[in-house]
């Protein structure tokens, strides 16, 4: 028998070592992915239920004993407080649409404007929710990038122009106003009025721009808006070099 028939292959042994890592590996692997189903799952719940609570104890107080659930059941049933909020909203809006109702609204709003402290409140949280929940309103209806500080680039939402009294002291004929969210609380942020041709419109949802914040970019739109993202950066980028590199009118003496 020849020598290379003789010869067997060496058996590899897997070491210990890196089985016990390919199995560690793998736990991790799996309670990843675990957390990655459970947990957003579980916020949202949790996020609903405190929504449901927090209207039923606010409803409480209103709901006559007869209508509460404990009084047959003898526990409480989640979720009626806000059923019944819903239904006393509607209800008020839709008495306010007559004569009758708008004429005591009038009366209540002169009412609150003779008070000097609730007067400055009303109006304000007023002007803010009907610009929000207007039909025609263009409140965070359009995102946009703005150079906000200078040579950087923030995503900002795009807000209703400012009033001809402030225009007319800003120093150009076209401005928008713009708000920038920060993260990763979009409720606050700073408020700034730019030229329209320093401002560059972006084509994504105002959900699209909040998850972007909120999440400090990790979480990007898709591979599509990515490349208009992109793009369009490019272009501004141009468009300032451009400006940068044009000549100035020479001066008069």
């Amino acid at each position: 028998m020849s020598d290379d028939n003789s010869r067997q292959e060496p058996v590899l042994i897997p070491d210990e070592g890196t089985q016990q890592s390919g199995a560690a590996s793998r736990i991790r692997n799996y309670f990843l992915t675990g957390l990655i189903l459970v947990g957003p799952l579980y916020i949202t719940v949790s996020l609903t239920w405190w929504l449901i609570n927090w209207a039923d104890d606010v409803m409480r107080p209103v709901i006559p004993m007869w209508m509460r659930t404990e009084t047959y059941l003898h526990y409480r049933v989640p979720g009626v407080g806000l059923i019944v909020a819903f239904l006393l909203l509607t209800l008020l809006g839709f008495l306010t649409a007559n004569l009758v109702g708008r004429t005591l609204v009038e009366t209540g709003e002169k009412l609150l404007n003779r008070m000097p402290i609730v007067r400055p409140i009303y109006k304000t949280m007023k002007q803010i929710f009907e610009t929000l929940f207007s039909k025609n309103g263009s409140s965070f209806r359009k995102v946009a990038l703005a150079e906000f500080p200078t040579g950087m680039w923030s995503v900002v939402f795009l807000t209703p122009s400012p009033s001809p009294y402030i225009a007319e002291r800003l120093p150009g004929s076209d401005f928008v106003s713009c708000f920038l969210p920060c993260t990763p609380n979009p409720t606050t942020g700073f408020f700034f009025y730019a030229p329209r041709n320093k401002i560059v419109e972006l084509d994504i949802t105002v959900e699209q721009a909040m998850t972007l914040i909120m999440s400090a970019g990790m979480v990007q739109p898709s591979v599509d808006v990515q490349k208009k993202l992109a793009a369009l950066a490019d272009a501004a980028r141009a468009s300032r070099a451009g400006e940068a590199t044009a000549p100035q009118p020479a001066s008069v003496k």
